[in-house]
């Protein structure tokens, strides 16, 4: 194999044979080879004399395109956002810390996500009182029955309530976050790279997102409560009977949680939202740069996912699903944002490569996931969406 030297001296680092992903020239099984380019000769775009590939970002790696063992720590700066538990490898055991220029968001943000766990594990435990509302609607006419009914929804709207307004400040963070990790001059890349803290963040709330959207997806009793407070409520004042809970959810904020909870997952909405009104709010910044961080995190967390080097660092299989989460994640906000959408020829994001490393799990773990591919995505079914990726989702 022909070999590069990076600078004009020798270079003390080992030198092993490079990654040969895609299609060999020397044969089925063979190693692609470097062969340097008019560029790489004259050292354009390199530094101290070096070619520009041996300070290839991590884009590189995660396009296909071959690199240097070493500059694999251009991947793992990147890929220190899809941290799990664990001790997957020493760079992605570190916990990114913030930067100076970081801070100020950095706080912003970790303020909403160290209530996120709190909230995940209120939804889990929420039962719902379904028991007491069917006591209710049968015997119409037993006041007792009625104000036990009464008695047991309104301490679950409050949670409700507490659910919608974290959507709220998580939308916020999210925007915070997109205005870092997407202004100029760096690229989306760089940004990942040099804010790693933030980065993150991003993938924490995707985390979130994804898990808080899981969990009401599979609790009809959210719906079947708060349907219940409504109709009450308002029998309640045609009635001019005081309301005890009406001044805590009033009539506007129980419209607007209403159309937040008959979302089939109503966080993803969220900042699908969020992000579209980022993008159209700025108009002034290329909508590449959003696009191209979107996808950026896509191609890491497939890469980490499919690839059995990366693949054997993970000692906790909650790593593995934070990864999927956050993969689906960024497609649909990819999808929302984007012009062609995710699913298009032109995207970005190669839709059947993630696809496939969520069929590859076991089916009861990603189901939720490729459900959200299937029904919260804009353009799947747009016509520019191949047939292979459509069966791929049936």
């Amino acid at each position: 194999m022909p070999k590069v030297t990076p600078g004009p001296g020798p270079d003390p680092r080992p030198r092993r044979r490079v990654l040969g992903w895609g299609p060999a020239r020397g044969g089925p099984g063979a190693p692609r080879a470097l062969t340097p380019g008019p560029a790489m000769r004259r050292g354009r775009g390199g530094v101290g004399g070096r070619p520009p590939f041996v300070r290839a970002p991590a884009a590189r790696l995660l396009e296909g395109e071959e690199t240097e063992p070493w500059s694999l720590s251009n991947l793992f700066k990147v890929t220190k956002l899809i941290r799990g538990t664990g001790t997957e490898s020493p760079a992605l055991a570190e916990d990114a810390q913030p930067t100076e220029s970081e801070k100020e968001i950095y706080n912003q943000v970790n303020v909403v996500l160290k209530d996120a766990e709190g909230i995940l594990e209120d939804l889990q435990s929420y039962r719902g009182a379904g028991h007491e509302i069917r006591e209710a609607i049968q015997h119409p006419a037993d006041e007792k029955l009625q104000e036990k009914a009464w008695g047991a929804v309104v301490p679950l709207v409050g949670k409700l309530k507490k659910f919608y307004e974290f959507s709220q400040r998580l939308e916020a963070a999210l925007r915070g976050l997109l205005g870092a990790l997407t202004s100029t001059p760096y690229s989306p890349t760089q940004h990942l790279e040099r804010e790693q803290a933030l980065a993150k963040q991003f993938a924490e709330i995707l985390h979130f997102t994804l898990r808080f959207d899981e969990l009401k997806m599979t609790n009809p009793a959210i719906q079947n409560d708060f349907s219940y407070y409504r109709r009450t409520l308002s029998r309640m004042r045609i009635n001019n009977v005081p309301a005890e809970g009406e001044n805590e959810v009033n009539n506007e904020l129980a419209n607007r949680m209403s159309l937040f909870y008959a979302e089939a997952t109503p966080m993803l909405k969220t900042l699908s939202d969020a992000t579209t009104k980022f993008v159209s709010e700025n108009k002034n910044l290329p909508i590449e740069n959003t696009t191209d961080c979107l996808s950026t995190m896509a191609s890491v967390c497939r890469v980490m996912l499919e690839t059995p080097e990366y693949r054997s660092r993970f000692t906790n299989e909650e790593t593995v699903s934070f990864c999927l989460r956050v993969m689906v994640g960024v497609i649909i906000l990819y999808d929302h944002v984007h012009p062609v959408g995710a699913f298009a020829k032109t995207s970005k994001i190669d839709m059947k490569g993630c696809i496939k490393v969520l069929k590859d799990q076991p089916p009861n773990s990603v189901e939720g996931l490729l459900n959200a591919l299937r029904y919260t995505t804009k353009h799947l079914n747009d016509e520019t969406t191949s047939k292979q990726i459509k069966s791929m989702l049936q």
